[in-house]
């Protein structure tokens, strides 16, 4: 069940027709109707591999593979966006839970959630859809899981 659409103008603007014919019918369903996948089911949960998470939908880079960490939650968690303003958060109070979604802050995708029950240094837990994903070395060369 997707969230109610807001006003926000986002950098990065398609149609709905050409999200759809860019992505998934997964990808389509989490990043643009804030869905979420199942747990321990979407790619990059256990993911070791080094490199830079970027957005499914616009390619912005979001999440450095060396903030990642295994939060038990069968999501990819991480501590740290890539860069101050790469991410947005905003008030999600659906499914009569009070938590804060993050999205992608040039597009607008919905990437998951931001909780304050993280590890140092920050404390924050970003749990985030594979889905929503794409990991790139050091060369934007998408790292096959």
């Amino acid at each position: 069940m997707g969230r109610k659409k807001d006003d926000t103008v986002w950098p990065v603007q398609k149609t709905e027709a050409e999200w759809r014919e860019r992505l998934s019918d997964e990808q389509f369903h989490v990043t643009r109707k804030a869905g979420t996948e199942r747990a321990f089911s979407g790619p990059y949960w256990d993911s070791k591999s080094s490199g830079t998470y970027h957005c499914v939908c616009c390619d912005a880079p979001l999440f450095k593979s060396g903030t990642k960490y295994d939060s038990g939650t069968g999501w990819p968690s991480f501590w740290e966006p890539v860069a101050e303003g790469a991410v947005a958060d905003r008030p999600d109070n659906t499914l009569f839970m009070k938590r804060t979604e993050t999205v992608c802050a040039s597009c607008g995708a919905h990437l998951g959630h931001v909780f304050p029950d993280g590890p140092p240094p920050t404390g924050l837990r970003y749990c985030m859809n594979g889905t929503a994903l794409t990991l790139k070395d050091e060369n934007g060369e998408p790292i096959a899981e």
